[in-house]
Parts: C-alpha cells; structure tokens; sequence
C-alpha cells in the first residue's frame, strides 16, 4: 500500500502503483490540511471576497465577478470549455499516473477542494477506471489545462474511461463501482486542471522507460562488443576515473562485470590497436546519458510533490495569492534534454549494428546472411535502424524553445512541455527498437564465433533472447523479429543480471 502525503511520493511508489497496481490511500493528516484549505474557499464565497478563479472568471476573464449563485455553473462551464484535448489518447498508464499526482497535488492542502475530490481521484485510480485523455491540446503553461480537463470529466461521471479492458462512458463504469459523480464546488474545477500532471505523469513514465533501456542497451552493446571481438581495454577502470564521471565509471564497470570471463573480447594490439568509437566510447557516451537521466529524476521527484495550482490558499485564507507555479519549464526543459540523452543512445546503437552487417567493417558474413547474395540477412534491418534514428532527431528537436501566447496574450509565454514530454515518449519508443535490432545482430554475430565463447553472463541473457527470436538460418519477416524483441525488452526485467555478483571473480581489472 502507497499512503500518499502530498510532500514523499517517490519514484519507486509510483512505479509499483502504474505497473504493480498498489493500492493508494491518503495520510489522515494531509486529508485534515485539505478540510482546512477547503474552509478557507467557502469563507471567501460567502464573504463575496474577490479572489481570482474562486469569485471571478478565468485567464483574460479574470477581471469579471461572478455571483455566489453562479459558482457551480462556473466550474461546470471550465471543465466542459477547456475539454478540448484532440489526437489519439495518451497511454492508459498515462491516465492512471495523471489520477495519482494530481491527487498528490491536491493532499498539499493548497487547493481549496473538498476532501471528496482527492478520495474519487483516489477511488478511480484503485478501481482501475482510467480516463481516455486526448494527448495533444496542452501548452503546458496555463496547467495541463485540456488534458487535465478531460479528466475532470469523468469525476463528473462525464467522458470516456478505460475499464477491464474496454473503452466505456465515465458513468458506466463509476455506476459499477458504486461511485457517485461528482457536482464540482468553488475553484475545484480550477483545482484539478491548473497543474503540470499531464507533461509530468509522461514524463514519470518515459523516464522509467528510458532507465530500464539505458540498462538494456549497456548489456546488447556488450553482446556486440564480444561479437565484434572489441578491446576489453577500453573498458579499463582507470581511464574512466581520471576523466572523473561517476556515470561513465558505473557504465564501464558493469560492462567489465558483464564481459569479465569473456573468451571473444581481445586486447590492444592482439587484432587491432583501437576499436572504433562505437565501441571503445561506451563508457563515455552511455555515461553522459545517465547523466541526463539522474538530471531528469531529480527534476520529475520535486514535480511529483509540488504545489502546481492557481491560486494558492496560505494561513487558513489569510493569504491567497495568484502566482504561476502552473508553468512547465522545468519539467519542459527536462524532457528536452531526455529527448538528446535517448537519441544518443539510439544513434550510437546504430552505429554499432552498422558494424556488425557491414562486411568492410567485421569478418563476419555479410550482413549476418546465412548466404549472402540469395540471402540478404540483416541488410534492411539495419535500414530499419537508420530510419528510426532519422526520425529520432526530428523528434529531438526542443519544444521549450517555442512560446505562443494565448488568453488574448495574458497567458504570453508557455512551456510546450506537454509536447516535449509527447516526443520523448516517442523517441524512447523509436530508440528500443533499435537496440532491439542491435541484440538481434548481435545475437547472430556471438553464435557465429561460439556460444559457449561468451561470457556467463551475456550467454545467459542469449539464451533468454532466443526464447523470443530465433537465430537468422533463412530470411524471414523481420519486422515480426524486431516487434517480438521489442515487447519482450519493453518487460524484461535485467536488474538482477546487474546485481548479482560474480562467481569466482578474479582482480577486476584484467
């Protein structure tokens, strides 16, 4: 069980929450701070305090009061005008990671919602309803504020949801949950959709993507290197330490760990002097990616836990102040910098396969074909891996560098992080394929010089990978291959390929 606070969501709750399907409840405490903050809101109402988005309009119609009467409709009227999310949905993981952080938002108790509101957050999120929300709309500056929108709705017992598999109306699935729609009071509608939770939930989630293949992709490009017959020298521990990343010395030693009984890995000068860049530079350029990485997590660990709403209730109502935590830079700027670090990995990986089915580069078969002329082999899927990368640094672009203004310019700078989130997402997608192109080069190149020549861990993590594809003894549909591959990377778990410790281990540095 999860028990949120508002303040200690971490990355590894919200992982076993997306994908473990933990239940979450809220703290007793922060539900109290939620009442008061709540409070607060009604006195301002009933005193007819003029207070932005509680008794008046919104964005440029800020400056038009609204009655005591009116402030149901107002909610209603936002919730449904600002519904206006298009394009395909993002993931159901997505929607469900959006239900957990904005109800962590809202269990800060700066919001002015009823408690209500986060316990049918919460409710959702354990009954696995989770809301089909459209993924493009959102300039990531205002709040999330289309995303979030669409899913207010379904609190209202309004739009689409996901629910055992099937897309369903909202009020279907909360009437088989026995859950009561809700009537949205004063500023909860605005409560629920000024916030970051759609770039950041994307985020949350590419980012443990990504991490979970910038492990992979250490491990293939091993599988290569012992295909290729690479220098183990390279990987040597003091050349990583006087350059004097941490990143870059973790990356070659678990690279040296996977590779250390290794019979295919040579040394300088017994069949070349140097390796090629793609290889001898593992350290260096997967290293650099952590580094965004760790820069990434960090950003995403303050966000999960902020206060992204407008305006925000301080001292029991004492002080309400309009501000603009609601604007996504940071998190903006962090998914432009995860689109590089991905690319990087993705572009290196193809290059390594270039090498391993270019004859003029290896003394491997052409293109791994089992006979070449009749048989082109791994030719197209190298193509494949060119293209993928192409695309990759189209996707690459920064969506943080552009600002439309919107609200009749009151709202004049956003972040676009939503759609640096989006790309992200698309290039961590485009990059697993690669490495997965990569293993399956690999994979070929290893059984071409003798399975029982590799290292125990490498040869291990073969013989699981050719549960899912077999070795190339004819050409076949390889995109079958590289789809399999895929899916079996997207679920795979290497963590204990990476911890467990080696038997009989000699002086690490050979």
């Amino acid at each position: 069980m999860v028990i949120l606070t508002g303040n200690s969501l971490t990355m590894d709750e919200i992982k076993r929450v997306l994908y473990k399907k933990e239940i979450v409840v809220a703290s007793a405490e922060s539900l109290e701070v939620v009442e008061k903050s709540r409070m607060a809101v009604e006195q301002i109402v009933s005193s007819k305090k003029v207070v932005y988005g509680i008794t008046t309009g919104f964005g440029k119609f800020s400056d038009v009061l609204i009655e005591q009467e009116d402030v149901e409709e107002l909610q209603l009227n936002l919730i449904h005008s600002h519904a206006c999310g298009v394009g395909d949905p993002f993931p159901e993981v997505v929607a469900r990671a959006m239900l957990l952080l904005r109800a962590n938002a809202l269990l800060k108790g700066y919001s002015g919602v009823r408690r209500v509101v986060v316990e049918q957050l919460l409710d959702l999120l354990n009954a696995e309803i989770h809301p089909v929300i459209p993924s493009q709309g959102s300039l990531g500056a205002s709040g999330d504020l289309a995303p979030l929108s669409h899913l207010a709705l379904v609190l209202m017992g309004e739009g689409e949801v996901i629910y055992k598999g099937e897309k369903v109306d909202a009020v279907t699935a909360l009437s088989k949950e026995k859950i009561s729609p809700l009537i949205l009071k004063a500023k909860e509608g605005l409560a629920l959709i000024n916030g970051t939770q759609a770039m950041t939930a994307m985020g949350v989630v590419g980012y443990l993507e990504a991490e979970q293949l910038a492990y992979q992709s250490e491990l293939i490009s091993s599988i290569t290197v012992e295909g290729l017959r690479g220098i183990i020298d390279a990987f040597d521990e003091d050349i990583q330490l006087v350059r004097g990343y941490p990143e870059q010395v973790e990356v070659a030693k678990r690279i040296r760990e996977y590779l250390h009984d290794s019979q295919l890995t040579t040394r300088q000068g017994e069949l070349r002097v140097q390796d090629a860049y793609s290889l001898r530079c593992i350290p260096q350029v997967h290293g650099a990616s952590w580094q965004v990485l760790n820069y990434v997590k960090e950003k995403l660990q303050i966000e999960v836990n902020a206060a992204t709403d407008n305006p925000l209730i301080f001292d029991d109502g004492q002080k309400v102040i309009s501000g603009g935590n609601f604007h996504g830079q940071p998190i903006a700027f962090a998914m432009d910098f995860l689109k590089v670090a991905i690319a990087e990995l993705a572009n290196i990986s193809e290059r390594r396969i270039e090498r391993l089915v270019n004859p003029q580069l290896n003394d491997l078969p052409p293109f791994l074909s089992p006979q070449p002329g009749l048989q082109s082999g791994a030719m197209i899927m190298q193509y494949c891996a060119a293209s993928l990368v192409s695309e990759n640094k189209t996707l690459a672009h920064p969506a943080s560098v552009d600002s439309i203004p919107s609200s009749a310019n009151q709202e004049d700078h956003v972040s676009m992080g939503t759609i640096g989130s989006r790309h992200a997402y698309q290039i961590i997608q485009n990059a697993r394929r690669v490495i997965a192109i990569e293993l399956i080069c690999a994979l070929q190149a290893t059984e071409y010089r003798g399975v029982e020549n590799m290292a125990t861990k490498t040869k291990g993590f073969l013989l699981e990978a050719r549960k899912m594809v077999s070795a190339i003894t004819k050409d076949r549909i390889f995109s079958k291959d590289i789809e399999k591959v895929n899916d079996w990377l997207r679920n795979v778990d290497i963590t204990p390929l990476i911890n467990s410790p080696q038997k009989n281990a000699k002086e690490e540095r050979r």
